[in-house]
């Protein structure tokens, strides 16, 4: 797993995946497919009720993108975590045009550590009630956070939309 988030770092290419994720932020779900269709969707929630794009560090939106699952964790809190590559050179460059245009402070920062998580174990409730409370991440109910995890190796696509 080491070697594997180093040669990310690196900028080396991260292994191919039979998978594939679209998460869709105006339906609240994320379904997978797999070489032959359809696999499975769940429910998710996010950062913020604003689907727009994530803009900057500390806004609690989503990105909007194609990214690539880059390392995967088990998390005391969470279940599991699948962390994807964001910020990739597709949302540096919205990020840098943004700063220029003066749409985001100078100053501003544009974050990462975003990915697919669960919720706590009694907390499950959130995704039933679109109730958004991650920092820009993908939340699913902890009790299908650990089939995903299981499910998608790295390299595996997720592309996150409107």
């Amino acid at each position: 797993m080491l070697l594997l988030i180093l040669s990310y770092l690196l900028g080396f290419s991260t292994p191919s995946s039979p998978y594939k994720v679209v998460i869709d932020k105006s339906e609240y779900e994320m379904t997978v497919y797999d070489t032959d269709g359809w696999v499975a969707t769940y429910p998710v929630v996010f950062g913020s009720k604003n689907q727009s794009d994530k803009k900057m560090e500390g806004d609690r939106l989503t990105p909007d993108g194609s990214f690539k699952i880059v390392a995967k964790k088990y998390h005391k809190d969470w279940g599991c975590f699948l962390l994807l590559d964001y910020p990739n050179d597709e949302s540096l460059k919205r990020f840098q045009d943004r700063r220029t245009q003066g749409a985001i402070p100078k100053s501003a920062k544009i974050g990462g550590g975003i990915g697919i998580h669960g919720t706590k174990p009694s907390e499950e409730y959130a995704v039933d009630k679109f109730m958004n409370w991650t920092n820009g991440c993908i939340s699913t109910k902890y009790s299908d956070i650990f089939e995903l995890y299981e499910m998608l190796p790295i390299g595996t696509t997720v592309v996150i939309q409107q």
